[in-house]
């Protein structure tokens, strides 16, 4: 499994999800120049700029993307070690609206499943919204689930919790934690690649979910859930989702089932559902939810 960043944004949230996931992940960073491999361990790392000085694509997503295609003979030597690359990214710039697009194209190629993050610029910055509208479709395209993260809600919410919004990114962290979680680790139900792969595989929409929260409270977790800083996507009528519950030694099936039936409720009466349960120590009277919902009608 691969954690990929792009541009600086997409490279600060990837080194700070991979420190939580080191040990069954591998970490991607690609970027205009240098300024964002800083602190990096162990990681691949990929310039755009013709040198470690130079930014060069800022605000031109097309010199971004060929600058990427040049550098496939060595994306490929990392991609075929992967089977699911998890792509985070900003876009309405250079590097995340052209370069993070080609990366998920040749993740694609190379027959890994991508999950893209795709944060969409403040609303004040017009111009880079239309930069950023027109890539989230391409990227949509070459990703088997692509969420678009809200810039706006996610600053918001940093304010609330008295942080930077770009090193703040607690949500990001959980949800890659999770979803490596979900996929790496032995539990009492278990979920792998293959169910993740029948779940994206629904043709439509797709989101992701997560939440933390006290073990007897289904319905506050999936309210958490919901208010993530991705923008406002309805999952009612979804046919697909995969969900990781994980409790601490005395969860119970009672507990699984009622938070099950929170974040299902929804979905369409035909809609494949997938659970997975782990237990986890640490948690001790919490819970852990990671869902990926699938399927969404197209135009709601």
């Amino acid at each position: 499994m691969l954690i990929a960043g792009v541009g600086s944004l997409g490279c600060t949230w990837a080194k700070a999800a991979q420190s939580h996931v080191s040990a069954w992940v591998d970490l991607a960073l690609i970027d205009a120049d240098n300024r964002s491999m800083e602190g990096a361990r162990h990681a691949n790392c990929l310039l755009l700029g013709e040198t470690p000085s130079e930014v060069g694509c800022a605000g031109m997503p097309q010199l971004a993307e060929a600058r990427m295609r040049s550098l496939q003979p060595i994306t490929s030597h990392f991609l075929e070690q992967a089977e699911l690359v998890l792509l985070l990214t900003g876009l309405g710039g250079g590097s995340g609206s052209g370069a993070a697009i080609e990366f998920a194209r040749q993740a694609t190629q190379s027959g890994c499943m991508v999950i893209s993050v795709a944060a969409m610029p403040f609303e004040a910055q017009s111009q880079r919204q239309k930069i950023a509208e027109d890539a989230l479709s391409k990227l949509s395209k070459v990703s088997d689930v692509c969420v678009e993260l809200s810039l706006d809600r996610l600053a918001w919410q940093a304010r609330e919790r008295g942080v930077d919004w770009q090193q703040g990114s607690a949500w990001l962290e959980e949800l890659c934690e999770g979803l490596m979680r979900t996929l790496a680790k032995v539990g009492l139900i278990n979920l792998d690649l293959m169910d993740l792969k029948a779940i994206v595989s629904k043709t439509g929409g797709s989101t992701l979910l997560v939440a933390e929260g006290h073990c007897d409270e289904a319905e506050a977790l999936y309210k958490r859930a919901r208010s993530s800083p991705l923008a406002a996507l309805p999952i009612e009528g979804a046919r697909g989702c995969l969900l990781q519950v994980e409790g601490g030694p005395h969860m119970t099936l009672k507990q699984v089932e009622a938070v099950a039936d929170a974040f299902t409720k929804g979905l369409s009466s035909d809609a494949q559902v997938i659970i997975g349960a782990r237990v986890s120590p640490e948690l001790g009277d919490r819970m852990r939810v990671v869902a990926v919902v699938s399927g969404l009608p197209k135009g709601d």
